[in-house]
């Protein structure tokens, strides 16, 4: 049975996994591994982070705590991702592993209760959860992106100065039920 919850849920997870790699694709290995300073994370470290916390939280998602004994978040945090190539494999086992948890779940699922860090979690408020928390990570990755890119940044969403133009389009069109990321997915392929 098809569940419009997860059906959204994935279609969100998709359209932010897409922003990463969008802002990925501007920047050069060097930019990837980038840090402000000291105390800043690079999108290398990012990435390291969602990759531990996916595989943490998705693998056997119905029937073991999300934090894992074996996950060693402290260690998510060095910047020691070697290149491009490592950092994908890594982007790529983690989403992976997410939605392979969200296609495997039936609507029978959504009843059950899960774990992380030994707190109840319904499966819509565990999905949630992460549904706020990789935005925001995805949002940082962007933001450093748009800031080594500078001038050269090529926006992800409405350019600035075009809402006007945007917007007379989209009124242009008959009225139609479209989630945003269908249509924004669609639109930037």
């Amino acid at each position: 049975m098809k569940n419009d919850y997860l059906e959204s849920s994935k279609k969100q997870f998709e359209y932010y996994k897409m922003l990463g790699e969008k802002t990925f694709a501007q920047l050069s290995d060097e930019q990837l591994l980038w840090k402000y300073d000291e105390e800043s994370n690079s999108i290398a470290m990012i990435v390291k982070h969602l990759w531990g916390n996916m595989l943490s939280r998705w693998t056997n998602f119905l029937t073991t705590d999300g934090e894992k004994e074996w996950r060693k978040r402290d260690a998510e945090f060095d910047n020691d991702i070697a290149d491009r190539t490592e950092l994908m494999a890594k982007w790529n086992e983690g989403w992976t592993s997410l939605f392979n948890a969200i296609n495997s779940l039936t609507e029978n699922d959504l009843k059950k209760e899960i774990f992380i860090r030994n707190q109840g979690h319904t499966i819509t408020e565990a999905i949630n959860r992460q549904l706020a928390h990789y935005p925001y990570h995805v949002g940082q990755i962007v933001f450093i992106g748009k800031m080594l890119c500078n001038d050269k940044w090529t926006s992800l969403s409405i350019p600035k100065g075009n809402s006007t133009e945007y917007n007379a389009d989209k009124f242009s069109k008959p009225k139609h039920k479209q989630h945003f990321t269908d249509e924004y997915i669609n639109e930037k392929k």
